[in-house]
């Protein structure tokens, strides 16, 4: 019987979100502040703004749009504190029992292509994927039915077959109107968060918490 595919996310789902938020909330607007010469109070507030106004959207995402509208290398910023780029716990157990058995597994990511290689060569988890994917690839922000138009034009799978995890709500509602049924969401996207304690979708508190939803699918399928 063929395994259905398993699609991640990575920053929230894979990788601890601290690392993003420390980058973006924490040490940008300090080399922001020093940059343009202004308070970090009011550096704060500029990046506040900006970050409103391209929030889930394609620019969002990239690299070189932030370093362009701030006029800091956010690229080698992140490359700086690469050393605290983690993994979420049960990553690697997860994905090596997906391995063993027999799924396949795609990374669909939001994370510009720069920074998506960045991570993956400091995590070394490109192996573990049949199907690595950047939103700004296709065009669309995973937010968006598009994406997923896109993605099945150049890479088919079956939407009401396939699992997807993802620690954003609004980027699962995009998923769920395309017509993926199988979808997850994160308790704790970053370990210096809070936990979520309600959602629309199913919360897996470790990684590992989808084995056992995968093992009772293939019980219901097999005595189908």
């Amino acid at each position: 019987m063929e395994k259905p595919i398993i699609i991640f996310d990575m920053d929230g789902t894979l990788l601890d979100l601290a690392y993003d938020d420390f980058i973006w909330n924490h040490q940008l607007p300090i080399r922001y502040a020093e940059q343009h010469q202004c308070s970090l109070e009011q550096s704060t507030q500029a990046l506040f703004q900006f970050y409103q106004t391209h929030n889930h959207t394609l620019n969002w995402y990239s690299t070189r749009f932030w370093t362009a509208k701030v006029g800091v290398d956010t690229l080698a910023l992140q490359q700086e504190f690469k050393h605290k780029v983690s993994l979420r716990e049960g990553c690697l157990e997860l994905l090596d029992y997906l391995k063993s058995n027999g799924y396949p597994c795609w990374l669909a990511t939001n994370a510009d292509c720069e920074g998506l290689k960045f991570k993956l060569e400091h995590t070394k988890l490109a192996s573990y994927f049949d199907v690595i994917i950047s939103s700004e690839t296709l065009g669309h922000a995973k937010e968006f039915t598009e994406f997923w138009q896109h993605l099945h034009e150049r890479h088919p799978f079956a939407a009401t077959q396939c699992y997807f995890i993802d620690d954003t709500e609004k980027v699962l509602k995009g998923a769920e109107s395309y017509g993926i049924q199988n979808l997850f969401t994160i308790a704790q996207p970053s370990s210096l968060g809070q936990s979520k304690t309600s959602s629309p979708y199913p919360i897996l508190n470790q990684l590992t918490d989808l084995i056992p939803y995968l093992e009772q699918a293939e019980v219901t399928a097999k005595y189908a």
